[in-house]
């Protein structure tokens, strides 16, 4: 794999922390603009599914289409940022991101398609936000903390990830959406034009969004931000072990497969929410209304995550980790095997245990890699792609057995990440 520098950063201001405070600010608005897009999903994939009256398994397209561009994207997206620096490079993200939410509008006239082809532009452009990011928000500041600084700007991500499902199940699914058996009952002509009525609901909410993207990347490109070097010289991320590839430094491998497992896990409950809810047996909620409810699954991770900005300064991120992917896999089973409102709560409440899980990762991961630091951001970034084959993993599953049982696939990827907590809980000390 060839070297692609994505967090060799340093900013050539003076090292005092206390010039961090303003660039982190910045960087923090992007964590919450992709945390409301991606979340946005999982209203999108029970309204498309309903639309166009699909299977489990195409429907997580949305997510195969808007996660595999992470796998896509994450290389080229370094080698862009490489060439024309870290702020440009964001202010390329967010136009690219604009490209893909204004591609939507066409897309409700031409078909399931276009709406996939539009997902895959605006995750790469969100990919591109991405690579730039997650390793800026690690050098801004003393590396022992980095676990604790990303754990706060992702609680932002959050913020965005519960404000998203509310608006729109408002914008998007507050229209009266007929029953399969009910459409099937009308003359073709108005089957045909209830569909495009209802495809249609996206087009002002992610015009919208293109449009303030659009001013966010004209933000970014007038604002004032440390100037980034990218340096192969191992002083500029800290002091690596001098291994002879990144492949050699095992935490990092298993640190992307821990990445893959944990982001495909929390997707993937995400996806499947508003259909679970409208179970019959757990609690047969109109999609409008499950998909308020979603707010608490990402409301739950927004709090954890403030709450580990501070406790994680104190105690092992790596122990912290697998304590909280093993409430999760608890609270999964009792979603599986209960029923009701007990169930309900309890998959909702699996958000607050993955609070901290993406950050912590993520930073044990490229803990003392010194001049590969980079490229580990990429190949974790590379790993997000567990978003697009662990819902499709789980749809398959739901196709078969139900929506219920489906959530053992999330489940039995946590087993991995409690793993991971405890291999590496005394080598990083955050």
């Amino acid at each position: 794999m060839q070297h692609v520098s994505t967090a060799k950063a340093v900013p050539q201001a003076p090292g005092a922390h206390q010039g961090h405070t303003g660039p982190l600010i910045v960087i923090t608005i992007l964590f919450f603009m992709w945390g409301f897009l991606t979340s946005l999903n999982d209203v999108l994939i029970p309204h498309l599914k309903s639309v166009y009256e699909l299977s489990y398994v195409k429907a997580m397209l949305v997510q195969l289409c808007f996660f595999g561009a992470y796998l896509v994207v994450s290389l080229p997206a370094g080698f862009l940022i490489k060439k024309i620096g870290y702020q440009k490079g964001v202010v390329a993200g967010l136009a690219i991101a604009a490209t893909g939410c204004a591609m939507f509008y066409p897309a409700a006239n031409a078909g399931y398609a276009l709406f996939l082809l539009s997902l895959f532009v605006l995750a790469a452009g969100i990919t591109v936000l991405q690579v730039a990011a997650n390793p800026y928000v690690t050098v801004l500041g003393d590396p022992a903390t980095a676990s604790s600084r990303l754990t706060l700007t992702q609680a932002f991500n959050s913020l965005g990830a519960t404000v998203a499902p509310y608006l729109g199940a408002l914008l998007i699914l507050s229209s009266t959406v007929l029953s399969a058996d009910d459409l099937k009952k009308l003359p073709e002509a108005e089957q045909i034009a209830y569909r495009v009525h209802e495809a249609a609901t996206v087009q002002l909410p992610y015009l919208m969004m293109a449009a303030l993207l659009v001013a966010l990347a004209v933000f970014f490109a007038m604002a004032r931000l440390p100037a980034i070097t990218d340096s192969d010289d191992a002083a500029a991320a800290g002091h690596g072990d001098d291994k002879a590839s990144v492949t050699g430094y095992r935490h990092l491998v298993l640190g992307a497969l821990g990445i893959f497992l944990y982001v495909g896990a929390e997707v993937s409950i995400g996806s499947f929410l508003i259909n679970f809810m409208g179970e019959k047996n757990i609690a047969a909620f109109s999609a409008d209304t499950a998909a308020k409810y979603v707010t608490i699954y990402g409301g739950g991770a927004m709090i954890g995550r403030f709450i580990g900005f501070a406790a994680m300064r104190y105690i092992s991120p790596g122990k912290a980790l697998a304590f909280n992917a093993a409430c999760s896999i608890a609270l999964i089973m009792v979603a599986v095997f209960g029923s009701g409102m007990v169930a309900m709560w309890a998959i909702l409440l699996v958000g607050l245990c993955n609070s901290i899980m993406f950050p912590t990762i993520f930073s044990m991961a490229l803990y003392k890699l010194g001049k590969f630091t980079g490229q580990g951001s990429s190949i974790l970034c590379m790993a997000i792609v567990g978003g697009a084959l662990v819902p499709l993993a789980q749809s398959v599953l739901a196709d078969a057995f139900g929506v219920q049982l489906s959530f053992l696939v999330p489940a039995a990827c946590y087993l991995f990440v409690i793993y991971y907590g405890l291999k590496y809980a005394k080598m990083y000390q955050g």
